[in-house]
Order: C-alpha cells, then structure tokens, then sequence
C-alpha cells in the first residue's frame, strides 16, 4: 500500500497544500520552522485520532483553534486531511481516497465528513463504500461483489461517536474491506520520535520485541529477537557496525542476573565489554537505526526527522541508500534533514522543500524546478545546489 497524493486544508501551516506523485522514498528539506515536523505531523495526527479519538488527538495538540491554520475562523473553517494510496483489491490494483474534516461546533470537536472511496470499475466516478458525518453514516458490506450493479451493494447504517472516526471501530470488521485495510495500514505507521537516553539502560525483558518503538525504549528487546530468531541478519548489522563505528566489533543483548535485558557493545580493544551506557550517542543511535532499518517486516510508512544528528557526515551516504532500500523493500519512507551530505545522495525525484510565507507553508518538488532538473542532468548533487541557493526561498545552510 503506496501512499501517492496528501491533501491538506487548514492543518497548522498548510493551508492548502496538494502533494502528488510521492516517490517510495521522499527526503525533506527546509529552514527551522517551515513545516518538516509539521508534515510528519499528519501521520502522527491520524495515528492518535485512532488510539483514542479527535479530541485527544487535538487536545495533545493544544485544541482545535490552535491546529486550525492562523487566520481561519473557528466557527466556520475545517481542517480537512485526505490521503489518496494504492491498494490491492480483488487482484487489482486501485486508487483509494480516505478523507476526514474536522470541524468545531459549539465549542467541541466534530468529524463534519469522512469518506473513503475507490473505483470499482476503469471508469466512471468513484464510489463511496464508507460514508459518514457527524457520528452518522454507512459502509458497504459487499464491497468486493464487482459483478453487481451499484444499487445493488449493500449498506449498513451505523452510528459512532461525533468525535470518533468510523474506521476506528468498522476498521476492526472484516466485512469493511476498504476500512479493514486502512485502518491497519494507519496502525503500522511509525513516526519515529527516537530518544538516545531511552534507548539505553536495563529493560523488562518480557516487553514488546516485533518491531522497534518511536523512541526506541526497546532497543535490546528487539535486537534479542533479531539475535535469536533471525541470526543472519543480525550478523549483517553486526558486520555494518563495525565498518561505521571503529573499534566496535560486537554487540550482545545480554540478559542479566535480576531479569532484565541490556546491551553489552565490544571494542577490540578491550576483553570486557562495554554496557550501553558507557558508549557514544552515535554508536547508540546508528545501532539503533541499523535495527530498525533492518526490521523483517518493514512498516508500509516509516518517519524519520534529523537522522544525521550525533552521526559522521560522511555515513551519510551509507545511511540514505539504506533508507532507500527499506523503502524497495515496502515501506514507505519520509525523511527530513538538514544534511547537504544526506540530501547528495538523493535523486531528484526524491527530494522537495519547504518554504513559509505570510506564515503559510508550500511544498516545492526538486523535479518541477527546471534549474535543478538542469543541474541534476550535468551530474550535480542536491546538497551542493541547495548550499549554492537553488532551492528557491529556502536560505543556504
């Protein structure tokens, strides 16, 4: 599942705001405070909306007048958040458009409308299998019969919350194919908000150990499971860590005395080796990424803001192309950074900047600037041209 087009209306700073055409693997560039967190934001926004609901998605967020876009009127502006993404249905594969509109009405959040269609046919307009406002709507329960005239699908009428998604709990039901589908693929989001110091340390060895949290206060669960149940591709990261961090040859997720689990990293300089927590950020955060980069079951949308901190410039090459590779693997992956080093080694499809203006973020794709496209053919690189001034409005690092 791809997601190809994000459609934002008065979401923080994106007013209105249209990205089409993302690539598996996109890299985001852009002054303090044009919008990068922002971006990632959505994803992290719809995430909460389903844990819980829209006012606790909104209420993390300082409420609904402060997500709304400066400007807008409260009483009359919505925030409207769509995601047009690639589906397999009935071994075809199809264009699915998931949108939500919140509004605020006598001082309380609403769903106004949320909608997810898709074509059942090559032609003709897109049917609308889960359609809802205010707490009230339908889906269709025999989304999957293509042989049957539309009259002939069949609608359940169903009431949820006013500040609930419809996909939070018909999501959950088999027979919503359409809502089954998106409400996993929006689950298996991984925004990462990875914390050094939360890595390190003793863990309760009987945690979660499938994939690598957002903070990553699961670090040596998850590399004991790599360890044990798929040895080989531990040794490959093994093997990475030791040709990007010298002296450290080994690491073991080490369960201790009192039960609990840690890291032991080896330097070959030394017979003892080293608990987590008396090793560099760095050598930290590039196991921690090797892991999560190599999850065997990669996340179809993975998040990452700023990976160059506390890492070499020079691994930043490495470090893209690995990212890249998760994402041919299936994920897709966002990426911002303020790297000239990590942005050379991105294709120009791959890369877009923001810029703020009159306190509304744009979008701008490196592909649709001519100058760059120009640049890019004569074998430049984008972190050069970005530190020349060629991205228009953004200032050169």
């Amino acid at each position: 599942m791809k997601i190809e087009t994000i459609r934002l209306r008065n979401f923080k700073a994106f007013r209105q705001v249209d990205l089409t055409d993302l690539p598996s693997f996109l890299v985001v560039v852009g002054a303090n405070g044009a919008g990068k967190s922002t971006l990632f934001d959505v994803f992290g926004f719809l995430h909460d909306c389903l844990k819980g609901n829209v006012r606790t998605a909104l209420d993390k967020r300082g409420r609904f007048k402060e997500v709304l876009s400066r400007g807008c009127n409260p009483e009359t502006d919505s925030i409207l958040l769509e995601i047009q993404y690639r589906m397999e249905i009935t071994g075809v594969e199809r264009l699915v458009t998931y949108s939500v509109e919140i509004a605020e009405q006598q001082g309380q959040p609403v769903v106004e409308r949320e909608m997810l269609r898709y074509k059942r046919g090559r032609y003709g307009s897109p049917y609308h299998f889960l359609n809802f406002s205010r707490g009230e709507g339908y889906a269709i329960t025999n989304e999957e019969d293509f042989d049957e005239p539309d009259e002939e699908l069949k609608r359940e009428d169903q009431k949820v919350a006013p500040d609930a998604l419809a996909i939070k709990g018909l999501g959950q039901l088999e027979r919503f194919k359409a809502a089954n589908a998106f409400r996993q693929l929006i689950e298996n989001w991984h925004v990462s908000d990875f914390h050094i110091s939360a890595a390190r340390g003793r863990k309760d060895a009987s945690g979660d150990s499938e994939h690598l949290s957002e903070s990553g206060d699961n670090l040596p669960l998850v590399a004991r499971s790599l360890h044990e149940q798929h040895p080989q591709l531990f040794q490959r990261i093994l093997d990475t860590m030791a040709r990007r961090v010298p002296g450290v040859s080994s690491v073991e997720p080490k369960l201790m005395d009192d039960g609990y689990l840690t890291l032991r990293f080896q330097d070959g300089s030394f017979k003892t080796p080293f608990l987590d927590r008396y090793v560099s950020d760095g050598t930290i955060k590039m196991f921690a990424y090797l892991v999560l980069l190599h999850d065997p079951k990669p996340h179809p949308l993975l998040c990452v803001e700023e990976p160059e901190n506390q890492l070499y410039p020079q691994l930043m090459g490495e470090l893209a192309e690995e990212f890249r590779s998760y994402a041919n693997r299936g994920g897709q992956v966002f990426v911002s950074t303020h790297s000239p080093d990590f942005l050379n080694a991105i294709e120009l499809e791959e890369a877009c900047w923001l810029v703020k203006r009159d306190g509304c973020t744009e979008i701008h794709r490196a592909k649709d600037n001519a100058q760059v496209a120009a640049y890019m053919a004569e074998g430049d690189q984008l972190g050069y041209l970005w530190k020349q001034g060629f991205f228009d409005g953004v200032d050169p690092v």
